[in-house]
């Protein structure tokens, strides 16, 4: 693997290529697998400044800190810092505070919707929730605990997309759930 210092990224696969902005100087590129050493696989860090131009959610409302892994038309993995700041513990609850989970619902989406972005004809495109299913919660998340969430497309059409969505605290699932998508020209 090598180490790259770009502003901007080409990513190519079997179908197209996009760029992706990007203030990150950490770009890995190594072959998907042994059968198909021509499809490329970008591992990609995106920092907050990225993620804000990707996504339309602004604090307190922006539940994604960083990108860790990126996989074009695939996969992300982002990463949610939970801080006993957050304003929703103040009311969610005051003597025990738990993070709500439809905002952990809601930053597995977060992390999908950069997925989603990147897709071919997406430029112009916004997600915004269809529905959810089979979301179990596994564990309660508190203050002081990292989420790591890893969204994977299922399934992408012109207007409609789905996920599976991941969250993890120290390796242990704290949520898990299929996310849907409607997506609407911006």
């Amino acid at each position: 693997m090598s180490t790259l210092t770009a502003t901007s990224t080409e990513i190519i696969d079997e179908t197209n290529i996009a760029n992706i902005p990007t203030n990150s100087t950490q770009t890995d590129v190594a072959p998907e697998s042994a059968q198909d050493p021509d499809i490329a696989i970008v591992k990609k860090v995106l920092m907050i400044e990225d993620i804000q131009k990707l996504l339309p959610h602004r604090y307190p409302f922006l539940l994604v800190d960083r990108i860790i892994d990126f996989v074009p038309n695939k996969s992300a993995v982002g990463i949610k810092n939970v801080t006993f700041n957050e304003p929703f513990f103040q009311g969610h609850f005051p003597e025990h505070p738990i993070m709500p989970g439809v905002l952990i619902v809601e930053a597995m989406a977060q992390v999908g919707g950069i997925v989603l972005r990147h897709l071919p004809g997406m430029e112009n495109q916004l997600s915004l929730f269809a529905g959810i299913d089979k979301v179990r919660f596994r564990r309660p998340v508190v203050p002081g605990d990292r989420l790591t969430i890893t969204t994977e497309l299922l399934v992408a059409r012109k207007r409609f997309g789905k996920m599976q969505g991941r969250v993890e605290v120290d390796g242990q699932l704290a949520c898990e759930g299929e996310l849907m998508f409607s997506l609407v020209e911006l």
